[in-house]
């Protein structure tokens, strides 16, 4: 059967981090307290971030009692702002190498893109905005992990897509991002290709044991999978 939708995971797979939201989630518990090294917060960067956020407090903080919903939110409001800060002030924010034209090249095929991400919508409308991308017309779809019940690796924001898309078939979906949770999310959902890239978190060493159906250097070898 073949893809009509693909769905693409935003920074470290179509949008160049330079890891500045693994820095700026630091920071954002650093101000709370918690100091925390960047090879801890690295694989949880593909999570919803209040997910990610509960995991490093259950990590870092010995007395459980003080970890609770209250914290956690003053702590992602943080990171919020933090994260908004810098995608509107950022001098230099842009797509990955061959991020944009792969996704037209794909919507030229007649291929639907979604784009999906664990920051919260707030954050990826900044992006979207400062990128252009609703007037280049790069993608159809987005959904961001608080508009859905659960984040990666639950695949709701997959199967929000596959609505929004009227794809009734999870093998008719191709799924593309950077990170462990990606290819959990892309496994959940029972997508035909889950491809990873390794131009964010993780090395191709680091993808390799998740098993997913490719993994790839670059996003233009999307195009040799799914055409």
């Amino acid at each position: 059967m073949s893809i009509k939708l693909v769905v693409f995971d935003m920074a470290g797979t179509t949008v160049k981090d330079e890891n500045k939201v693994t820095q700026t989630f630091k920071n954002a518990l650093k101000k709370h307290g918690y100091d925390v090294p960047d090879h801890i917060i690295n694989p949880l960067m593909g999570y919803k971030k209040i997910v990610a956020i509960t995991k490093m407090l259950h990590l870092y903080e010995a007395d459980a009692l003080k970890i609770t919903p209250h914290l956690i939110d003053q702590i992602h409001e943080t990171f919020v702002t933090l994260m908004i800060e810098y995608y509107q002030q950022a001098d230099f924010l842009e797509a990955l190498p061959n991020a944009e034209s792969t996704l037209l090249a794909l919507k030229k095929a007649g291929i639907q893109i979604g784009i999906n991400t664990g920051f919260s919508k707030d954050i990826a409308e900044v992006i979207i905005k400062r990128l252009e991308w609703r007037e280049k017309g790069v993608f159809d779809y987005l959904v961001c992990s608080d508009e859905v019940a659960e984040g990666r690796p639950n695949p709701g924001m997959i199967n929000r897509l596959r609505q929004l898309a009227s794809i009734s078939e999870a093998d008719e979906v191709a799924k593309v991002g950077d990170t462990e949770v990606d290819i959990r999310e892309g496994q959940n959902a029972g997508c035909k290709y889950v491809i990873a890239v390794t131009t964010g978190a993780f090395t191709r060493a680091e993808l390799e044991p998740y098993h997913p159906t490719h993994i790839i250097d670059n996003i233009a070898e999307v195009l040799n999978i799914v055409l």
